[in-house]
C-alpha cells in the first residue's frame, strides 16, 4: 500500500486529488492538508511514501526541503499552476523529486506516486523540462556516493571497508543512510538509483 499525503490550499483541488489516490487499491491517503506549516507534523505521524505538495502556496518550497530532513523515506511530488510559470524558480522546486502542473490527467499523477514510491526516479513535467531537470538535488555525502558506487559492482561490506581504509559497521552505516535518502529497499537498488540520477562518485580518493 502506498501511503500519501496531500497538501493543496485549494478546497476543489485538494478534494479532487484526495478522490483521485483515494480509488486505486494500491493507494492510500493518510493525510490532508491545507497549508503548508502543517506538513512536517503531519508526516512525521503518518509516515506517507508519497507526498503531493502545491508549491505554489506559501511556505511550500520550505516545507519541501524541511520534509526531506524530517521523513527521508517520503518522496516528494511538487503540483504548480502552469498559468502562471513565473512563480516556479529552481529554488522553489530544488527539493521536490519531481514536478507536474496541476492540469495533469488523472493517470498521470497516479503513474507519478506509483513511480516515486517505487523510487524508479523523476517524473519530469514536460511543459518545464528545463527547470524540471534541477528537482535532481543530490541528498548524498560524498562518503555515500563512493561507497554506493563500488557497491554497485556487487562487492561485500567487507571488500569496501578494505578499499576505504574504514571499519564494515562504518560502510554499513553509509549504506544504510544512503538506502534511506533513495526510497530503496537494498544497496544495489540504491545504487542503481543513484547512478541515473548522477549521483554516484567517480573512481576518487576518499573524500574526507
Amino acid at each position: 500500500m502506498i501511503r500519501t499525503l496531500v497538501c493543496e490550499n485549494v478546497r476543489l483541488l485538494r478534494a479532487g486529488l484526495v478522490a483521485l489516490l483515494s480509488h486505486p487499491s494500491d493507494i492510500q491517503v493518510v493525510a490532508q492538508l491545507d497549508a503548508s506549516d502543517g506538513i512536517v507534523p503531519a508526516a512525521i505521524v503518518a509516515r506517507p511514501d508519497v507526498a503531493l505538495i502545491d508549491v505554489d502556496m506559501h511556505g511550500g518550497s520550505r516545507a519541501l526541503s524541511m520534509l526531506g530532513d524530517a521523513v527521508p523515506n517520503c518522496r516528494t511530488l511538487a503540483l504548480y499552476d502552469p498559468g502562471h510559470p513565473g512563480r516556479l524558480t529552481r529554488s522553489a522546486i530544488a527539493p521536490a523529486n519531481a514536478l507536474m502542473p496541476k492540469t495533469a490527467s488523472a493517470d498521470r499523477v497516479m503513474s507519478a506516486v506509483r513511480c516515486l514510491a517505487r523510487g524508479d526516479g523523476l517524473v519530469q513535467s514536460t511543459h518545464t523540462g528545463r527547470l524540471a531537470g534541477a528537482t535532481a538535488k543530490n541528498p548524498l555525502t560524498p562518503q555515500e556516493a563512493t561507497v554506493l558506487r563500488i557497491a554497485s559492482e556487487g562487492v561485500s561490506a567487507a571488500e569496501i571497508a578494505k578499499r576505504l581504509n574504514l571499519s564494515p559497521g562504518t560502510v554499513r552505516n553509509y549504506v544504510s543512510r544512503a538506502i534511506a535518502k533513495t526510497g530503496t529497499r537494498n544497496r544495489l537498488d540504491a545504487a542503481r538509483f543513484a547512478d541515473r540520477q548522477g549521483w554516484l562518485m567517480p573512481s576518487a580518493p576518499w573524500p574526507q
